[in-house]
């Protein structure tokens, strides 16, 4: 994979992915950016999720499942030195539909510990948790 990057100036950086996307990243005003786009550190989170939440849907598919409704929310904690790498990164996932828990829970466990490349590429400890229709489970250590 080749991904092209370019400074604009200060901090801001505008990046071209091969699939022809492209991304503005900057820094905080704090520290010299001018708020023109997302922080490195946020996309990455953001990546983990969805590299995450693309093997779930696709999972469950293939079980064939239908998913009504699925969001999530992606936690990460950050060493206090630098590089100030992600030291744990949890996920919770919000699912709606007629979804079976243990097939649910075995999507979630796939992902996490096999096929999400985002989240196997961290030196982080990765956790999960989910919910079906309001109904909260956790997992086991993932």
């Amino acid at each position: 994979m080749n991904i092209k990057i370019e400074w604009q100036g200060n901090m801001h950086f505008k990046t071209e992915t091969p699939s022809g996307h492209v991304i503005s990243l900057d820094a905080s005003q704090e520290v010299g950016g001018e708020n023109l786009g997302p922080r490195p550190t946020e996309v990455l989170l953001s990546a983990v999720g969805t590299c995450s939440g693309i093997d779930i849907v696709d999972i469950l598919r293939k079980m064939r499942l239908h998913v009504e409704s699925f969001a999530m929310e992606v936690n990460g904690e950050r060493a206090e030195e630098h590089p100030r790498r992600f030291t744990h990164v949890h996920m919770h996932y919000r699912l709606t539909g007629d979804l079976p828990e243990d097939k649910v829970r075995r999507a979630v466990k796939l992902s996490v510990e096999k096929y999400c490349s985002v989240s196997n590429s961290l030196n982080a400890k990765v956790t999960a948790s989910f919910e079906i229709n309001g109904q909260r489970f956790k997992m086991d250590e993932v």
